[in-house]
């Protein structure tokens, strides 16, 4: 009996969480007896509409379960199209409000795995608070805003924050080739070293050391020293990825948050085998190290100052 297919579609190759996204997924699929293709969108939502179109209307290879992790929107009309072949349909890490009602009305099943990106929003605007003390300005790195996870990130970080941490906001698209190339940009102004930076938070890691890659290329003596001096944190904490940046120093801190595609792909084996499975599944997400380690170790650092 040949296996059950699986189409993964992620966000892009480019950053350690979503290969980790791929790795958990293969591992979750041989536990399962489930066969799994991964594609990845190059950080473009219309390339990935495209492509899940595409899976779904190619002949040689029916696909019995869409997994996706969006860039853009949740791809209801995609999720519709899936679900109306009776193709299982399950959206990773994005606001997807449409699943209840296809859930509803469809006989083929749909889900959402997400981490709480609010609630790692409002970790990180916790660790603002213990890096800065007596308050500052935080460089804050955001992922694509069409993404529903660095939107639910800004939001709990804005609304979690204290009243004297101001927030600088940059764009990037999760990778570390979009952080350099912002922060690169942000410093070629002559008014963005004087702003006073407190401290660097990004809403990934890959961010993070794009960042890092940054200053160490663009300033030079007593500035450079200063700069890789700032508390920088990020987020997503995998064993060969945060959680060692941070143990090296690279990072004063970052997030655990535990790939969930594999988790899908468990899933959609329940579903495939006519099993019941809940509408959402929300992974649990920390700081590293613990706020209170950070608080006690940063309690009497004063304002920073060039």
């Amino acid at each position: 009996m040949s296996l059950r297919n699986v189409l993964l579609s992620l966000v892009t190759y480019d950053n350690d969480y979503q290969r980790a996204q791929a790795d958990a997924a293969q591992s979750a699929a041989v536990a399962n007896g489930l066969q799994v293709e991964i594609q990845y969108a190059e950080n473009d939502a219309v390339l990935q509409v495209q492509q899940i179109l595409r899976a779904l209307q190619q002949k040689q290879r029916h696909f019995d379960a869409i997994i996706s992790e969006p860039v853009g929107t949740s791809m209801e009309q995609a999720a519709r199209l899936a679900s109306s072949c009776g193709v299982v349909w399950g959206v990773l890490n994005h606001d997807a409000a449409y699943i209840s009602a296809l859930r509803r009305n469809s006989t083929a099943t749909q889900f959402e795995v997400t981490n709480n990106h609010y609630e790692i929003g409002r970790i990180q605007a916790q660790q603002a608070a213990a890096l800065l003390p007596m308050g500052g300005v935080v460089l804050y790195i955001e992922g694509p805003a069409t993404g529903g996870a660095a939107r639910l990130r800004t939001e709990g970080m804005l609304a979690t924050k204290p009243h004297n941490v101001e927030l600088k906001i940059l764009k990037g698209d999760w990778t570390q080739a979009s952080a350099r190339r912002a922060i690169t940009n942000w410093l070629s102004l002559s008014t963005s070293r004087k702003l006073g930076i407190g401290a660097i938070i990004c809403q990934n890691d890959a961010m993070a050391l794009g960042v890092r890659e940054a200053i160490e290329k663009n300033l030079s003596g007593h500035e450079l020293d200063l700069w890789l001096a700032l508390p920088l944190t990020g987020c997503d904490g995998l064993p060969g990825g945060g959680q060692d940046f941070v143990k090296r120093g690279l990072l004063t801190a970052t997030i655990s948050v535990l790939p969930n595609a594999g988790v899908a792909v468990e899933l959609v084996a329940k579903a495939l085998r006519g099993e019941p499975i809940p509408e959402k599944t929300v992974g649990v997400v920390a700081s590293l190290p613990a706020i209170e380690k950070l608080r006690d170790q940063y309690r009497n650092l004063t304002a920073f100052s060039y």
